[in-house]
């Protein structure tokens, strides 16, 4: 219940000493809002990693072919190793667990040219087989993806995504039309999207087409850039098993020495992510550290600057209790003025720290880097909760050093 003569105490304690209540209070302050301008930092950096991730299976490893760096079986170094159609089924049946499997070809390596009627525009095109969606967090927003009919009949099926009906279609529908790609025509029958947004500003999405017809019209002779697949086992053990499955078969179809780690370019992100995940750990616990260790300071403060008010307030405690205070009343006192102060100057500092932070995070562009600094409001109110028990230890010991105040010493005190 509200007590009014008690709350005019405190704040009447308050108003005699403002300096000191001040200097008392932005102790805590700085405390709780370093503690949230330390953990957004730590939020964006992860957010800015993980989004590296965001189009990607996190359960998946890709695979490029290199040049060898070691010689192996008469063959010298610096061979080029070019991977092929037939690696995915050798992969696909050399290790346990694959999911999904595709390969991908880019057309001319770059951007190719796209037109219908009189638009055109240049976006890159990748040859991939239909297993190629799941790894690739795709979803579909009209028609289908491509599928195993078009892999074995080599269609001429593409599929878009938004930027290129606004280039190319305009308002119209694009479904069942016929584009040219570098001059061949190729029915679209689907629009996708990415699950979890799309390229970065400026980049224009990638448009798909049937691997085999990638393969026969563009002239790839069965060879594929890259083979990416997905497993069961996402641990960091079953990914490096994986991997070193897949270099020990690729090694033997390809005649290259397998400990050669030039000859592959290996993406693993089941490890990348472990690896990025264990460093975030680290960071974020010395974040907590660090902010809680301010915070802790501002609390000593707080606790010492008390115990000087009770010494100072000794005979005003003296005479209270002669009255007929009792210690309970004493120290209630004490508490309430302790975790007021601490609490409203760490409010502050809890409110000030989330809206710089989400002030950032309008105003700063996301990147690869960092993204999004924002805290959790779980983490917000777990802050609050501490700073309601802090502010009680901060005042605790003064408080039981106010009850134990003799009125007959007290009213004695100069």
């Amino acid at each position: 219940m509200f007590d009014r003569e008690k709350w005019g105490e405190v704040f009447q304690s308050i108003g005699k000493n403002k300096l000191r209540a001040v200097l008392t209070g932005f102790a805590v302050f700085w405390g709780i809002f370093m503690l949230i301008i330390l953990l957004g930092a730590g939020a964006g950096l992860r957010n800015g990693f993980s989004y590296n991730f965001r189009n990607t299976a996190t359960n998946s490893i890709r695979i490029w072919g290199n040049e060898t760096s070691k010689p192996w079986k008469g063959f010298q170094p610096n061979r080029q190793i070019v991977l092929e159609e037939a690696d995915i089924e050798a992969l696909r049946n050399a290790i346990p667990g694959i999911q999904h499997i595709s390969g991908q070809y880019s057309v001319w390596r770059g951007q190719s040219k796209l037109q219908y009627g009189k638009n055109s525009g240049s976006f890159g095109i990748r040859g991939i087989e239909p297993q190629y969606q799941y790894l690739q967090h795709q979803r579909i927003l009209k028609g289908r993806f491509i599928n195993e009919v078009d892999q074995v009949q080599d269609r001429k099926v593409i599929v878009i995504a938004q930027d290129v009906v606004d280039e190319l279609f305009k308002e119209e529908e694009p479904l069942h039309k016929w584009i040219n790609v570098n001059g061949i025509p190729f029915e679209v029958v689907g629009l996708y999207a990415f699950e979890t947004g799309g390229m970065e500003r400026g980049q224009r999405s990638p448009v798909f087409i049937p691997l085999s017809a990638a393969q026969k019209v563009f002239n790839a002779k069965g060879t594929v850039d890259d083979i990416t697949f997905s497993f069961a086992d996402a641990s960091i053990a079953g990914a490096k098993q994986a991997e070193q499955r897949a270099i020990h078969t690729l090694a033997r179809r390809h005649d290259f020495d397998p400990t050669d780690e030039r000859a592959l370019w290996v993406n693993n992100n089941v490890e990348n992510v472990g690896t990025i995940g264990k460093v975030f750990g680290g960071i974020t616990a010395f974040l907590w550290f660090v902010g809680i260790g301010s915070l802790i300071a501002g609390i000593v403060g707080v606790s010492n600057i008390m115990l000087i008010v009770v010494k100072e307030r000794t005979k005003e405690i003296g005479i209270r209790k002669a009255l007929g205070a009792t210690p309970a009343n004493v120290v209630g006192q004490v508490l309430l003025e302790s975790v007021f102060v601490t609490g409203m100057a760490g409010w502050m500092g809890l409110v000030l720290g989330i809206f710089l932070m989400e002030g950032i995070a309008s105003v700063v562009p996301g990147s690869e880097f960092f993204r999004d600094p924002t805290i959790q409001l779980n983490v917000a109110l777990w802050a609050l909760f501490a700073l309601i028990i802090a502010g009680a230890l901060a005042g605790y010991i003064p408080a039981r050093r106010a009850a134990a105040i003799r009125p007959i010493e007290a009213l004695r005190y100069e």
